[in-house]
């Protein structure tokens, strides 16, 4: 039952309850040759496993194709080079050629067949990283700045998100029995009879909990639209601790006003030796009061807002023995990648490639993919971390390599000066069709020619050159963070979409719907007003997103003044 209601739980509350190991028939289906698929309730437990069960919904008209969706579980995004080498072989070998690399610093396989499941996760494994957890009423993907352009500090970030994603992970011995031994949890084990996972309990979250690492002046993370967010304080080089932020979350539903795009609340400050107590604090407040009866209800997020942050504030301090102290200044100032070649704060060298809307794959003229693996392979000590913002970095690069590096990228189309326009390089898409079963309209197939013809459209206004920060998700789930984009477009039909205005650069603001409904192709039509607006109104050096929110939501004005006036980079909901 909920913690706030005695009406009855959902489906999925009661299978969870129902096999706390989490095993369900996977392993049973995985070994039968004759299965395509899973069924219905295994697709629920495969989601803990880091996998979707989807179809190719282009094919549809003549059968669905199963295949599935993996997710890597890859704590900060950081990859060695033997480890992309083992991704790039697995999409080739199992996928569709290609790795799509996410919003939360992980990589996507796409295409596998359920002939290809067991050998793939199995090998992710053996390269030491794991799916399990990737999806699921369970801690997600933890995520951290990758960029070590700032402080020295940055590796200990890093640490202490790797360490809480280890603390946060499920204990269920199925994952290792199914992927690894490919035979069923034997439940009659002394070791797995009555099995309860000692943190999440019985039946685990209600939904998804979502934890990330940032450190300021840069909101790469999106931070405000975690679950649980650390924003690091640091003096010099020396890492003092994390502003704590709780109760961030994206998804809604179309036509249904209980659901909303939320921004975390910053409640205190805890050093870094409280940081696991503090996570795990915040992570039952959501399993004890989250609510289990209706799952469009069930994030975090609704606790902290109807609750209050106060009271949160009160009950991490009640389970984790009074470890918050009052909230430390600190500002953020843009939310995006640095590209080209830069020199980290330790001397060496990292360089930040554009990936188009997240997905590697070799095309005409830009084969990155294998420009990828080929750093890889002859570079074997570069560091590959994966940004939150769908890019990869290149990092622990030796001044002597630089121009080798270059030159190897050069000779498969990749560039690393001049990667992307101003608007592509700040635009976002989730994959949406034809694989994502929740998609009612295109994302990432969508987005690219679509910023094409606004860059078109703001040339033709004097606007040429003027960053917009663009996002576009093929539902209302919000999995490319479109509620903090100065425009977002969000699918609701077939080349239909909400027209969503008003975010900001510093990721500390959400947008707002502006029009309920707009055809793809009436875009020009949509925005052309909109952006001459802005050329003859704006303020000095004032953002397009900006500008939105202070001539359509004028009260947003006042609310950020007082917000700043109190504490920089306070978030603040248009």
């Amino acid at each position: 039952m909920s913690a706030t209601t005695s009406a009855p739980v959902s489906k999925n509350e009661l299978m969870k309850l129902g096999d706390p190991t989490l095993g369900g028939s996977i392993a049973a289906v995985l070994n039968d040759p004759a299965a395509d698929r899973f069924a219905e309730d295994d697709e629920q437990f495969l989601k803990f496993h880091g996998i979707y069960q989807q179809d190719d919904r282009d094919l549809r008209k003549t059968g669905k194709k199963y295949m599935m969706m993996i997710r890597g579980r890859i704590p900060g995004g950081v990859m060695t080079a033997q480890q992309w080498i083992t991704f790039d072989d697995l999409a080739t070998q199992y996928g569709n050629n290609t790795l799509r690399v996410t919003t939360r610093q992980s990589i996507q396989f796409h295409g596998v067949l359920k002939s290809g499941l067991g050998a793939l996760i199995k090998k992710i494994n053996e390269s030491l990283l794991s799916t399990l957890a990737a999806c699921g009423d369970v801690n997600r993907n933890v995520t951290a700045s990758p960029t070590p352009a700032y402080t020295k500090a940055r590796e200990l970030v890093y640490a202490d998100s790797v360490q809480l994603a280890h603390a946060l992970a499920p204990q269920t011995g199925a994952y290792h029995s199914i992927w690894i031994d490919h035979v069923q949890l034997n439940l009659e084990d002394p070791a797995n009879k009555g099995f309860i996972d000692p943190l999440y309990g019985a039946t685990y979250l209600p939904r998804k909990f979502k934890a990330s690492f940032v450190i300021p002046p840069v909101n790469d993370m999106d931070i405000y639209t975690n679950d649980l967010g650390f924003i690091a304080v640091v003096e010099g080089d020396e890492l003092l601790g994390y502003n704590v932020a709780v109760g961030g979350g994206m998804g809604r539903s179309h036509g249904n006003v209980q659901t909303y795009p939320r921004l975390a609340d910053v409640i205190g400050f805890v050093t870094r030796q409280h940081v696991i107590e503090v996570a795990k604090a915040v992570l039952t407040i959501h399993r004890d009061f989250g609510d289990r009866t209706n799952r469009k209800h069930a994030r975090l997020k609704y606790v902290v807002e109807e609750r209050g942050a106060a009271w949160v504030h009160d009950e991490v301090n009640r389970r984790a023995n009074n470890v918050l102290s009052g909230i430390r200044r600190f500002e953020f100032t843009t939310t995006g990648d640095l590209y080209g070649w830069h020199r980290a704060v330790g001397g060496s060298l990292f360089l930040t490639l554009f990936v188009e809307t997240g997905r590697i794959k070799d095309a005409p003229g830009h084969a990155m993919k294998t420009a990828l693996r080929q750093v890889a392979e002859k570079f074997s000590a570069v560091e590959f971390r994966l940004s939150a913002n769908q890019n990869v970095i290149l990092a622990s690069i030796p001044e002597s390599d630089r121009a080798a590096i270059t030159a190897l990228l050069a000779s498969h189309g990749v560039k690393v000066d001049q990667q992307a326009s101003i608007l592509h390089a700040a635009a976002m898409a989730c994959p949406a069709l034809p694989t994502c079963g929740l998609a009612l309209a295109e994302s990432e197939r969508m987005l690219p020619g679509l910023i094409d013809r606004i860059e078109k459209l703001g040339g033709e206004l004097g606007l040429g050159g003027e960053e917009i920060i663009v996002r576009s998700t093929g539902c209302p789930n919000g999995c490319a963070r479109p509620y903090m984009a100065e425009i977002a477009f969000v699918g609701k039909a077939p080349g239909r979409y909400q027209l969503w205005l008003g975010g900001n650069a510093a990721g500390t603001r959400l947008n707002r719907i502006f029009k309920d409904v707009i055809k793809e192709a009436d875009v020009e039509t949509e925005l052309r007003p909109l952006l001459s607006r802005w050329k003859e109104s704006r303020q000095p050096g004032e953002r397009f997103g900006d500008f939105a929110a202070r001539v359509f939501w004028p009260e947003v004005a006042a609310v950020e003044a007082a917000a700043k006036a109190a504490a920089p980079a306070t978030p603040v909901a248009v």
